[in-house]
């Protein structure tokens, strides 16, 4: 998985629900450290805006907002500027350092939307609130987790099954 395919995964991730509860690593007392491992600087403006941007891309993903204002607003600052070398062209990202991990992650989900048509989704188990991305050759992954969502999902179908034949 490409690098910008994992960043943003582990941001569209970032709001799981355990146990039943709803969590986010956005919200977290260690949140800081979090967007530090991303690579960002940690503080209170760059999680309010990378929580927007993945507030926004959930909402898009899931099919129940078209609205990209947000995701525009992240991108309002940035640039890409050309890079020469004798190996080709290269784009350099230019943002300033608190938007810098919410453009990437905006940038991520454009190329992988584009480059993988409708296989950026939600996770079938509606409980979940999990996304992947599905590399598989038929298109068909349906989970986030097959050891996890997967079987919990099959199980379930099996015992719904099974009280409707008895």
């Amino acid at each position: 998985m490409a690098e910008d395919e994992e960043l943003l995964l582990t941001v569209l991730n970032s709001a799981p629900v355990i146990d039943g509860l709803p969590t986010d690593a956005l919200s977290e007392p260690d949140a800081a450290d979090w967007t530090r491992a991303l690579g960002g600087s940690g503080t209170q403006e760059e999680r309010d805006l990378l929580r927007r941007v993945r507030d926004a891309l959930h909402l898009l993903i899931r099919g129940t907002s078209s609205d990209v204002s947000t995701l525009a607003a992240a991108l309002d600052r940035a640039r890409l500027r050309p890079a020469v070398s004798d190996a080709g062209v290269s784009w350099q990202l230019e943002a300033a350092p608190d938007e810098e991990i919410a453009v990437r992650v905006v940038l991520a989900w454009s190329r992988v939307t584009t480059e993988l048509p409708r296989r950026l989704r939600a996770c079938a188990n509606q409980e979940c609130h999990m996304f992947l991305i599905d590399h598989s050759r038929p298109g068909t992954a349906r989970w986030c987790s097959m050891a996890v969502c997967g079987n919990r999902m099959k199980a379930r179908t099996h015992a719904r099954k099974r009280r409707f034949e008895e």
